[in-house]
């Protein structure tokens, strides 16, 4: 019986031990592989070649960008103003009519001086990994800058780069959020995800027509 005892708590911390490393190998390749690819905006505007920032999306409440998702706007926005950029690309949720980030995220662009024409909306950027993809298939853009919090960019470009797109990030930290605490946790399993998104390579909820963003922005317009 003891050594039957034994067999099954060595079975049980081996169990352990492989499921800690499912969970954190990947985060640990990921986070190291790109971590020298978050730049200051300062570094972002002496790029040569981007063809857009993507933003992506954080949500919307009541009409307006939630805290995170203005946050995003505002560096995307300045990445234009400053010449590092010449297109935005806008992607979010909008797969209902009753909840549409994307257009909202274009209107505060706009508000803040952004020509409409250079604005383009992905409506299908359901996740971080399908709007990489989608960036790339639908919008042909190979070499991008990246906006969001830093916990979230390093899956971000850590896609881009096993998608073939060539891509640093620029953080939106402009304030500590709520609940950032849980936010991190999650990102360890979304980051387990897209690290095995990555060998699979899977195709996007919806691809479609192409819209390079080299042309009129207002094209995306619903």
């Amino acid at each position: 019986m003891k050594r039957k005892g034994k067999r099954i708590i060595t079975v049980l911390i081996s169990a352990a031990v492989l499921l800690l490393a499912v969970i954190f190998v990947p985060n640990f390749i990921v986070v190291g592989k790109v971590k020298n690819d978050i730049i200051s905006l300062e570094e972002a505007e002496s790029l040569a070649d981007t063809d857009c920032a993507v933003i992506l999306g954080a949500g919307v409440r009541n009409g307006e960008p939630t805290p995170m998702l203005k946050d995003r706007l505002l560096t995307g926005i300045e990445l234009y103003k400053s010449g590092a950029v010449k297109k935005l690309i806008m992607s979010g949720d909008h797969g209902s009519k009753d909840y549409d980030e994307v257009n909202i995220m274009k209107s505060f662009a706009v508000d803040n001086g952004v020509p409409d024409e250079d604005i383009f909306m992905d409506h299908a950027g359901f996740s971080t990994y399908e709007t990489v993809y989608r960036a790339k298939e639908i919008f042909e853009a190979d070499n991008i800058i990246i906006v969001s919090q830093k916990y979230h960019l390093y899956r971000a470009i850590y896609i881009a780069e096993n998608l073939d797109v060539k891509a640093v990030g620029v953080s939106a930290d402009r304030r500590t959020y709520s609940g950032q605490k849980m936010r991190d946790l999650r990102e360890i399993l979304a980051r387990d995800k897209d690290f095995f998104n990555c060998i699979i390579k899977p195709e996007p909820t919806y691809l479609g027509e192409k819209i390079p963003v080299s042309g009129n922005g207002n094209l995306t317009n619903d």
